[in-house]
């Protein structure tokens, strides 16, 4: 496990990407609530680093993230492509410690 921020880094309804052992990983936090997920910060369909500005959605009580490029949506808690099943993400695991958002690789 690695320090990646703090919870209050990360504004409710965003993400932000930080550099873990040489990995861009997006760390998203979809409400105000200290959940947070991580995932890999690049679009596996584009090759560019751009999930952490992506738009964070719900439905049916599930989080997701639409790339900003060309919008297909990313389940947060497993990573697979909701348009293209496909396709997923890497996940990581994520321990709040006090307001310390941690990430295992």
């Amino acid at each position: 496990m690695q320090l990646a921020c703090l919870l209050s880094d990360i504004l409710p309804g965003t993400g932000v990407c930080a550099l873990i052992k040489g990995r861009q990983v997006a760390l998203m936090r979809p409400t105000r609530d200290e959940q947070v997920f991580a995932i890999d910060n690049r679009d596996p369909f584009y090759q560019s680093n751009v999930l952490s500005r992506g738009l964070i959605g719900e439905h049916d009580g599930e989080f997701w993230v639409a790339s900003p490029l060309k919008k297909q949506r990313f389940r947060l808690t497993d990573g697979i492509c909701l348009d293209n099943p496909a396709v997923s993400l890497t996940t990581y695991r994520v321990e709040l410690r006090g307001q310390e958002v941690w990430v295992g690789l």
